[in-house]
């Protein structure tokens, strides 16, 4: 079963090498053309930011973001904060997908707090999960 093709999706975790491994399991399960990567939450919203003062905004945006939730200075959640203050139509666009190797589980309810969070993932991403995504 071939899972769901995405325009474009963005990876934010730290840890460069598992934003690699991600990676690679994306473009293995051919889901995409175009993969943005950051290794910050601060820059991927700055990013983000920029992106939605383009008249191409609703073209370039990635449709799924998968987000690390444990980050040195800005974490998961306080991207999500600044997601949330970003605008409508990026918002309709964008969904978010928590990948973590937390086990807490007040981290899991904390999540669904935030209406873009759609699904919540241990890392590292498999074969399985990528094509089984449904957001």
């Amino acid at each position: 079963m071939a899972g769901k093709k995405f325009r474009t999706i963005m990876l934010i975790d730290d840890n460069e090498i598992d934003n690699l491994i991600n990676q690679k399991m994306i473009e293995a399960a051919s889901m995409t053309d175009h993969i943005y990567t950051h290794t910050g939450a601060k820059s991927a919203i700055e990013f983000l930011r920029n992106i939605e003062r383009l008249e191409i905004a609703d073209q370039v945006l990635p449709d799924v973001i998968f987000l690390d939730i444990d980050m040195p200075l800005m974490d998961g959640f306080q991207f999500l904060d600044e997601f949330e203050k970003l605008g409508a139509s990026t918002k309709k666009i964008c969904k978010v997908v928590m990948l973590t190797s937390s086990i807490n589980p007040q981290d899991f309810n904390r999540s669904k707090r935030y209406a873009n969070v759609k699904l919540y993932l241990n890392k590292p991403l498999s074969h399985e999960s990528l094509m089984s995504l449904d957001v």
